[in-house]
């Protein structure tokens, strides 16, 4: 039985390569890789690798060989093409893409209705396919995804200006009420009522307090902490405070709500020990992912931005992951002080470098 399963997972295999290698030849006789994604060739005959969409005469299928990378193409004795330059795609693909993708979004953002991924793709010049790809590579999200998220942010401002619920979602290109209540409360913190009331009837409690990081601030909802600040000025930390939820009833600690406040001053000053109180995380499915993995990062260890991506399966998001650590609400117990740039370099922390790095030696003490 066993030996059978290999020789059928082998089989396997080698009709996926043929079928990969089979699409990667038409995609070369026709010049366009738009349905296999990137991928170079090689000539045994002349030593030379090529972009698939070379205006170079066309080799000899037996002569052909394939690959992945630039690099893998050159470890294995080729030299690139002075014609295509294969050895610049990589750059000159990104910026392209980069530019498609930004296209993209702006057609997404000024369309009454979201465009669908056949609308958006033709109007790359890319397959449906390849073009999900790239716009997620890009921006770390997929194009519904992103559509969504700035339809939410429609729905935010309308909310924010008192707009009913159902006008709201409508003006946003929400097709149904439905679609927009499967998500909103996570992506809003509350129910939408209360959001466009400015957080009316929702209860808030916090407290100000010294820590080993200066003046912090700890809120929590009926959910669990909400908000763990640091700063210089309490008005300054209040006002943070009250601007995400202006109508929110903001309420002085009391005997309850001290325990919590004592914990995470204690948690701020030995971060290694853990922080068990129930964290109450609104963001949008990207946001909750990149937190979910700072937290798994162990006290003491620290990531760059790319293995932060990587690490959620969006390895060229590295600039998304920094804006969601830049937006993190909760210092500390969303442990984003642990991503540094990929030279080790210790910057780019929503309350100071400096506590930042306090952190970090504080941890690495530990």
């Amino acid at each position: 039985m066993m030996d059978t399963m290999i020789a059928n997972s082998e089989a396997a295999a080698t009709r996926n390569a043929h079928n990969d290698e089979d699409a990667r030849w038409t995609a070369l006789l026709s010049r366009n890789a738009d349905d296999t994604g990137p991928f170079l060739y090689a000539v045994v005959t002349t030593g030379i690798y090529c972009r698939p969409t070379c205006k170079a005469r066309r080799p000899l299928a037996r002569n052909v060989r394939f690959f992945d990378t630039r690099a893998a193409a050159e470890q294995a004795g080729f030299r690139p093409c002075k014609r295509c330059r294969p050895d610049l795609a990589d750059d000159v693909t990104r910026h392209r893409h980069a530019d498609l993708v930004r296209r993209a979004c702006r057609m997404i953002e000024r369309a009454e209705e979201a465009p669908d991924l056949a609308m958006l793709a033709a109007s790359a010049g890319l397959s449906p396919h390849h073009f999900h790809r790239v716009f997620k590579a890009v921006t770390g999200v997929t194009p519904k995804a992103y559509a969504a998220a700035h339809r939410m942010c429609a729905v935010q401002d309308r909310l924010s200006e008192g707009t009913p619920v159902t006008e709201a979602l409508y003006d946003a290109g929400y097709g149904s009420s439905s679609r927009f209540y499967d998500g909103a409360e996570a992506m809003l913190g509350m129910a939408p009522a209360r959001y466009r009331d400015g957080g009316a009837g929702v209860r808030i409690h916090y407290a100000l307090a010294d820590s080993v990081l200066g003046r912090t601030v700890v809120a929590a909802s009926d959910r669990g902490l909400c908000a763990i600040a640091f700063g210089d000025d309490d008005a300054e930390l209040i006002g943070q405070l009250k601007a995400r939820f202006p109508k929110a009833e903001l309420e002085g600690d009391d005997a309850g709500f001290r325990r919590w406040v004592d914990q995470v001053i204690a948690f701020l000053g030995a971060p290694a020990a853990g922080l068990d109180l129930p964290l109450d995380i609104q963001g949008t499915a990207f946001q909750r992912r990149v937190w979910q993995a700072l937290r798994d990062i162990p006290p003491g260890e620290t990531r760059s931005y790319a293995e932060v991506a990587r690490a959620i399966g969006q390895p060229s998001a590295s600039r998304a992951v920094a804006r969601a650590c830049a937006t993190n609400p909760l210092a500390v117990a969303v442990p984003c002080h642990r991503v540094v740039r990929s030279d080790g370099d210790v910057s780019g922390y929503r309350w100071g470098v400096a506590r930042k790095r306090a952190l970090l030696e504080r941890e690495a003490g530990a």
